[in-house]
């Protein structure tokens, strides 16, 4: 083992400071095989062939001139001609002698590798000088070889490697960026193999790649090699693992979306050096690719990978990485790292948000990559061959994309694919790029027309989805800079888990409002007694889609639990560590009957609005089971994530002896008020609230004003009624006296009170009034908030918070004489 060599260096040697020399993924392999073996990580051992011997190669070749030549002036846009260059470049390389004197060195280390680890097939991985980089990622411009195990294999896969520095693609990156052609070399990693076929692969992010939110590894799973995962060939298995409370020792594993993961990629058994693609088995796809402690194994690395490099740079350095799991020996290894470089250069000091105008038919749906909104015409691309074809601004529409289709992607508005997940190909270019994607999508080339009209939302959350016809949609910046914040609190009420990530960025005071009902209808779908029992359920289409939803989970219950724990856990870990107010479940009789199931399990009411709903449902022996798992996600959400920042409100509740009952339901399945600090707010939104708001407030530690339900008792009067809609307004005198009242009870008691209705969010004046009052929190909806704050800041200023209405003093004096 030659140390001395200026053609070879092996990993022990190398560090990030080596990039000239070994390209940025090999200095990142040898500084991780350096200074992270002691602290659990584990790299495959290798060496490097040194840029300088890329250089002796073109050199004893005469190929620089040449290269120059073909390369001098061209346009990169124009894809035929790119295509042509290209091919030439390459074969200059490939039809090139590789020096003896290089040769022998690099059979002879291969040797040295051998001994040293064992013998067996290698990995031969390109890096080039300007790769890996954070202001340019270069992902998947070079080529790697897997499973090469003979010295002859081994020195074709470096000519190749050498060849593929002039791939179309990485020629058209490199023009782009403004990087010299011939100023960029290339190193090429020679590394024990990871035996992935019979095990997992896959790739994880220590940032959310749509949001740029930097709490949280995202990490993506697949069974079989890793190539499969990166061209977009499957769709993956997908973890999101939140990183400060996993930093503490809890298990916040925030979500596990199952991936179809349809085929894999092992080794082919009779052809050596070859990959083969075999289908998935339907049970082996139903279940995860990684086991529990497997994600949170990698999700720790993930931050010692992370913290090792933003101490290297100097600067927080959010990292892309690629694992293998060995089927052979069940050890995971880390194959390559580089910094993130789209949210990398990013600044918070603004949101951009898109927004549709109008809506449409949703023509199918996929995971959605990039938060944007575009529309244009469809253009399919069923091969390579086509992309000479493309026209600048359509959408590509194909099965997947790999690096050889990055100059047609640069022309496009949008990207949308059959398959992949969100850390494939296209996802990343798209990223990169900054246009939107719809990835996964299944049947995007059989359902779109060439030629089609379509809009491409990805401004939704996590569901992507393409809408027939040009829909109007306009474009929001938020500055952030100069927004003032006022003393009254600015909470977000907030539904939908997959948008929980990015909306966390728009300034705020925590979550006033989590509903768990839109969780429970979006995601799980079913009826908590109907995955209960079962056999309950008569209806032969509802038991088959029970099925189908539950086909992982031998124990169906624990699908609602989990299900319920992941949405809950993702909003909490958006806003953490400030409040994130958990509203139990609300649904009226009738609305729990169109659950799954539901219909067996719900009496029929004549008027729901006022019935079987909220804190009456948890102690009756009729739904107290199906509380109970809903008791268990919350119980997970603080116990297990760690998230204790959670705290949970009781709607509908008509006395204090029925918060009394509910708050003992919720001690006995593990949610004892105090422990670990857990608060219990009611949601104050019934006249006796009010009435009796003295006593609510010894049992609640704060109380959240509903408007809406308060309203329509307060007035007597159905807010679903077309012919008395016009009487319902949260304006009424009569509310506001109820509002008001209550404020200063809460007060007087030393509890806390905010509001959570939409009617600050509706009328200026009503936001005014709360701030008037003193309420302590105002809970709106995510697109009133910049503009409430303003409004908020201003009434501050100019008005005392300390007003109290004259009729509330009276009424204060009244009640406290009862």
């Amino acid at each position: 083992m030659d140390k001395n060599s200026p053609w070879i260096k092996w990993f022990d040697d190398i560090t990030l400071s080596d990039i000239p020399q070994v390209g940025g993924k090999n200095a990142s392999l040898g500084e991780m095989y350096q200074q992270l073996r002691n602290k659990g990580i584990e790299v495959p051992y290798g060496f490097a062939i040194t840029a300088q011997a890329y250089a002796h190669f073109l050199a004893a070749n005469d190929l620089v001139p040449k290269l120059h030549g073909v390369l001098k002036d061209l346009n990169v846009r124009d894809i035929p001609v790119l295509a042509k260059a290209g091919q030439k470049a390459r074969e200059l390389i490939l039809n090139a002698s590789f020096p003896r004197v290089l040769v022998e060195e690099i059979k002879n280390s291969y040797k040295d590798l051998m001994k040293k680890s064992g013998v067996g097939p290698v990995a031969v991985r390109s890096s080039a000088t300007a790769e890996d980089l954070p202001e340019a990622s270069f992902a998947g411009a070079q080529e790697t070889y897997l499973n090469i195990s003979d010295e002859e294999a081994l020195i074709k896969a470096c000519l190749h490697c050498f060849a593929s520095l002039f791939t179309d693609r990485a020629i058209s990156y490199r023009q782009e960026k403004g990087f010299d052609h011939m100023q960029v070399m290339l190193s090429i990693g020679i590394q024990k193999m990871v035996q992935a076929g019979t095990g997992a692969s896959g790739v994880m992010f220590s940032i959310d790649t749509e949001s740029g939110f930097e709490d949280v590894v995202l990490i993506s799973a697949t069974y079989g090699y890793g190539e499969s995962l990166v061209q977009g060939s499957i769709n993956p298995d997908e973890y999101y693992v939140f990183k400060p409370t996993l930093k503490k020792g809890f298990s916040p594993i925030l979500q596990k979306i199952l991936g179809t993961k349809e085929n894999k990629l092992i080794n082919d058994p009779v052809l050596p050096n070859k990959l083969r693609s075999v289908a998935v088995s339907q049970a082996e796809a139903r279940l995860f690719a990684l086991k529990d402690e497997e994600i949170l194994q990698l999700a720790r690395w993930a931050l010692i990978i992370e913290e090792h490099y933003s101490e290297r740079m100097g600067r927080k350095n959010p990292v892309d990485i690629e694992w293998a799991k060995d089927g052979q020996n069940g050890r995971i290894y880390i194959v390559q790292a580089r910094p993130e470089t789209v949210h990398a250069q990013k600044t918070l000091d603004y949101l951009t948000s898109y927004q549709l105008k109008e809506k449409g038919k949703v023509l199918l749906d996929g995971r959605s990559v990039g938060q944007k909104i575009a529309s244009g015409t469809v253009q399919i691309i069923s091969s390579i061959k086509e992309l000479h074809t493309f026209k600048a601004g359509s959408i590509l529409v194909t099965e997947r994309t790999d690096p050889d289709w990055e100059p047609a992607m640069k022309l496009a508005s949008a990207i949308i694919t059959d398959r992949g997940g969100r850390t494939c190909h296209a996802a990343i270019v798209a990223r990169e790029l900054g246009i939107p994607a719809v990835v996964g999508t299944i049947t995007a080339t059989k359902v779109l027309r060439f030629g089609q009209e379509v809009t491409v939302s990805c401004a939704e959350g996590e569901i992507g989805r393409i809408y027939d016809g040009l829909l109007n949609f306009e474009v929001i910046r938020t500055e952030f800079a100069s927004l003032k914040r006022p003393k009254t609190k600015i909470m977000m009420n907030i539904a939908n888990p997959h948008e929980a990530l990015r909306l966390s960025f728009i300034p705020n005071d925590g979550a006033g409002l989590v509903r768990e009902e839109f969780i429970i209808s979006s995601f799980i779908k079913i009826h908590p007694l109907a995955l209960l029992y079962p056999e309950r359920v008569t209806n032969e289409k509802e038991r088959k889609k029970i099925e189908e939803l539950t086909c992982s989970y031998q124990e169906k219950p624990d699908f609602f639990i989990d299900k319920l724990a992941s949405g809950i856990g993702m909003i909490a870990a958006a806003f953490y560590p400030k409040d994130v107010i958990v509203r139990l479940s609300d649904f009226k009789s009738n609305e729990y009957a169109n659950l799954i199931g539901g219909s067996v399990f719900e009496p029929k009411e004549e008027n729901p609005m006022i019935g079987f709903r909220g804190a009456s449902r948890y102690y009756d022996p009729r739904y107290e089971a199906a509380f109970a798992l809903e008791c268990a996600a919350l119980d997970k959400v603080r116990k297990k994530m760690g998230l204790h920042n959670v705290k949970i409100m009781v709607p509908f509740c008509r006395t204090p002896e029925e918060a009394q009952k509910v708050i003992a339901v919720l001690a006995k399945y593990g949610l004892k008020q105090k422990d670990n600090g857990l608060e219990l707010y009611m949601m104050c939104e019934v006249p006796s609230n009010v009435i009796l708001a003295d006593e609510f407030a010894k049992i609640f530690d704060g109380f959240s004003i509903g408007s809406n339900d308060l309203t329509q008792l307060v007035l007597g009067l159905d807010r679903d009624s077309e012919i008395i809609a016009h009487l319902f307004d949260e304006r009424n005198e009569a509310v506001k006296r109820m509002i008001s009242t209550v404020i200063d009870i809460a007060h007087k008691n030393n509890i806390k009170i905010g509001i959570c209705g939409e009617a600050p969010s509706d009328y200026p004046e009503f936001a005014e009034f709360l701030v008037k009052h003193g309420i302590d929190s105002l809970s709106l909806s995510p697109d009133a908030i910049l503009k409430t704050t303003q409004r908020i800041f201003a009434t501050e200023k100019s008005q005392s918070r300390t007003y109290t209405h004259p009729a509330t003093k009276k009424i204060i004096k009244y009640l406290s004489n009862l």
